[in-house]
């Protein structure tokens, strides 16, 4: 996709289908944080409570909602949802990085029977094993290492030092940063009589869908037996754990250090906030939000909203939590309820 090297604001509104209010001729040049812009940047405001730096911000224009009516020097743009209009201004304006070969570097090494699609680039020292597939147009960045007979779908970008191991299949336009790894074994062990473990063999596999994102350092388990899923459009961030065979449901989204363990299952459109966990084996519905540090410990019916450990309704935890913080006051009360009636019984 070529990237712009300027718009005007008339021009941007238009690409968008949206009304705009201002110099329409001001130039656009690139994209910023709604305080970290600076003259021909555009920005945008999903959240009204910001609105307050719309006023002192120095961006040229601001993406806002369409009934947002605040003060602001920069030309204004109106939009349904100015989130998702911003994110389709910035990929106008964001270059792809420089380091991204083109080709396959003359140290790669790939084993003669793997199937490599057209326009695809390796980077240096990269390992592709036998029987791999690569899909057209992916990128493979240098020190990667792709295990025996792992299929990797077409316009994949696999940044530096990712470890994909043996079968594992990975679908189209999946994006994988430095440190991840795939398809390393599950965390099984048998007990036996003396207290020792011996390790049970993790024989399965690990599947990825279409558009999906790993952040850097996290690691998705190959199941015991059978597969461990990724749905379609999941989003995982840094630092993320996925024990053997759990299954992840479509756009699901899992924030740094979240922990999954084995055999869970999270339906469509599940969000779990940073540092949230999910024991193993239980079900947690579609459509349920976990707030960060969050521990669910039994099966979840959908569209819950949660937080807390053990996890309960927000509204819930939120009534808990006030009720633990007046516990001094309680207390004093019940202090000085004893004390008063010690003096009458002696009376």
């Amino acid at each position: 996709m070529k990237k712009e090297k300027q718009l005007s604001v008339s021009e941007i509104a238009t690409r968008l289908g949206c009304e705009f209010s201002g110099d329409g001729d001001k130039l656009i040049t690139s994209v910023g944080g709604l305080r970290e812009s600076v003259p021909g940047d555009i920005s945008f405001l999903a959240n009204p409570k910001y609105s307050t730096y719309a006023k002192s911000s120095l961006a040229s224009a601001l993406i806002v909602a369409t009934d947002w009516d605040g003060e602001t020097n920069a030309a204004l743009i109106f939009s349904d949802s100015p989130d998702a209009s911003f994110q389709q201004v910035a990929q106008w304006f964001t270059h792809a990085p420089a380091a991204i070969p083109k080709g396959i570097h003359s140290t790669a090494i790939i084993d003669e029977t793997a199937e490599i699609g057209q326009h695809v680039s390796i980077g240096a020292y990269t390992v592709i094993s036998a029987g791999v597939k690569v899909g057209d147009n992916s990128t493979i960045l240098p020190n990667g290492f792709i295990g025996e007979g792992t299929h990797i779908g077409e316009s994949a970008l696999i940044y530096s030092n990712v470890t994909v191991r043996e079968h594992i299949i990975i679908g189209d336009r999946v994006i994988l940063h430095p440190g991840v790894v795939i398809g390393s074994d599950g965390f099984g062990y048998s007990v036996n009589k003396d207290g020792s473990r011996s390790k049970v063999p993790q024989m399965g596999t690990v599947a990825l869908g279409n558009d999906v994102e790993v952040g850097s350092n996290s690691c998705i388990d190959r199941a015991r037996f059978g597969v461990t899923r990724i749905g379609n459009g999941v989003k995982i961030d840094n630092l993320v754990q996925v024990a053997h065979n759990s299954v992840i449901g479509d756009h699901s989204v899992l924030v740094a250090q979240v922990g999954i363990a084995g055999s869970v299952v999270l339906g469509d459109y599940v969000v779990m906030g940073g540092q949230a966990a999910a024991a193993g084996h239980i079900v947690v519905g579609a459509n349920t939000m976990v707030g960060g540090q969050a521990g669910i410990t039994k099966d979840i019916k959908p569209n819950q909203h949660l937080w807390g450990t053990p996890a309960v309704d927000f509204n819930k935890f939120c009534e808990n939590n006030s009720n633990v913080t007046r516990l001094p006051k309680l207390k004093k009360r019940i202090e000085e309820l004893e004390a008063r009636l010690a003096a009458v019984e002696k009376q």
